[in-house]
């Protein structure tokens, strides 16, 4: 299926409701295919950030950010989760059961992803759980009450080159963070600033607001590099889904799969 047909349903109905939105921005939005053509040429290729370690005197791809300051409230969440770590117990989380980690760690992972754009909207792929998220930007506004979803409900806007995404109405069973044991609130809102630093890189700056959660904004810049001869590849987690829960309820793992009858 070409680029032009995905978007064809989505770029009549972004049509329809652009005639009824004040153009709140200028310059080029993309809510024409003539104007989809002179946007940014974030579509050629695949998306990956590089592993590995850099070249002597490269930037790595991706520098961990400083730990949240997260509020007392969720301090204490986390200081529970690391004290049940240290005791060797048990973490389960939803992500072991197949369950895919949403925003903001969709766009963290080591797995590629894809961008296309289309008449008022822009979507974007994760190799990794199959992931779609849907960027509006036909001048739409956020639902007053949002459903609350993995990857959330996102709009977005140009700023000349750079590609303004906000993103609100998560579900909270979701991590906050890489690597952090304690899930965000239903209040996180992200915003993320998607530029091409040069032809084949593109810089994402992501910085994510909780005022249940943290007690200042939380920032980190990602940068990804472009495979032009990629293509993405079908992932299913639950054919090698090793996970499990005994009768009692605990976590579990295979580490072999089970033995096939005889």
């Amino acid at each position: 299926m070409s680029v032009r047909t995905l978007f064809l349903s989505g770029a009549l109905a972004a049509g329809v409701l652009a005639c009824g939105v004040a153009d709140a921005q200028s310059g080029n939005q993309g809510r024409t295919w003539s104007q989809v053509a002179k946007l940014p040429d974030f579509t050629t290729g695949i998306w990956e950030i590089p592993l590995g370690r850099p070249a002597p005197g490269a930037r790595s791809a991706f520098t961990p950010p400083a730990p949240p300051q997260l509020t007392p409230a969720y301090a204490a969440k986390l200081k529970a989760y690391n004290d049940s770590r240290a005791k060797g117990d048990e973490q389960d989380t939803p992500a072991a059961n197949c369950v895919p980690p949403g925003m903001p760690e969709m766009m963290g992972q080591p797995y590629p992803i894809q961008i296309m754009f289309g008449p008022g909207q822009i979507s974007l792929q994760a190799e990794a759980y199959q992931q779609i998220r849907h960027i509006y930007t036909d001048g739409r506004k956020h639902p007053d009450d949002p459903n609350q979803t993995y990857n959330g409900d996102s709009i977005g806007h140009w700023e000349g080159g750079t590609l303004i995404v906000d993103t609100v109405g998560f579900t909270a069973d979701t991590p906050l963070g890489q690597n952090y044991g304690i899930r965000h609130s239903e209040k996180m809102h992200i915003v993320e600033k998607m530029r091409l630093t040069d032809p084949d890189t593109l810089e994402i700056v992501t910085t994510i607001d909780d005022p249940e959660a943290l007690a200042a904004p939380w920032t980190n810049t990602r940068t990804f590099k472009r495979h032009r001869d990629w293509t993405i590849a079908e992932y299913v987690c639950e054919q090698n889904n090793r996970n499990l829960v005994d009768e009692s309820g605990h976590a579990g793992i295979l580490l072999a799969p089970p033995p096939k009858p005889e």
